[in-house]
């Protein structure tokens, strides 16, 4: 009876496992594409491309200005080097947030920041969190400095010296 039980068992983590690996549903993924092209992640890539791109440079040419010239050409805006990098990471991101959301989550999402207020708080974001940052470092190098001295005068008070 129990290695029925088992075979029963070892049969529907199969089915689960094989489940979770097929992936999001195609009306997902869709919805995850949406998404990721309303919060302009694409935007985000390219615009660190050319930093990339920059960095690589030196490497591959070697100082030759002959090979220089053949790869600025070959890495100017537009050009299809990096297209399958590109559809690879729009669709990775897509995929994570499919796995992370519903459907009508990621709708609910992409509707919020397709607003105003959505596309204003993306705007501001990057401010905002770096605004954040900072404001968490002032607190707490304002909060040890002052358990600092509250801990030393309360050894003090206990005969202690610090």
């Amino acid at each position: 009876m129990s290695r029925f039980l088992l075979t029963i068992a070892g049969a529907l983590l199969l089915l689960v496992c094989n489940a979770s690996a097929q992936g999001p549903s195609p009306e997902a993924m869709d919805a995850a594409r949406k998404l990721v092209a309303t919060l302009k992640i694409a935007d985000q890539y390219r615009a660190a491309l050319p930093q990339l791109l920059l960095k690589l440079r030196p490497v591959v040419a070697q100082d030759r200005p002959e090979i220089e010239r053949d790869y600025d050409a070959m890495t100017a805006p537009g050009s299809d080097i990096y297209a399958p990098f590109f559809a690879s990471m729009i669709d990775q991101i897509a995929a994570l947030y499919a796995q992370n959301f519903t459907v009508d989550e990621l709708r609910q999402i992409e509707a919020f920041y397709a607003q105003p207020a959505g596309r204003k708080f993306m705007e501001k974001s990057d401010a905002l969190a770096q605004a954040s940052a900072q404001i968490g470092q002032d607190v707490s190098q304002k909060a040890a400095d002052e358990l600092k001295l509250r801990l030393i005068e309360a050894l003090r008070q206990k005969a202690h010296k610090p």
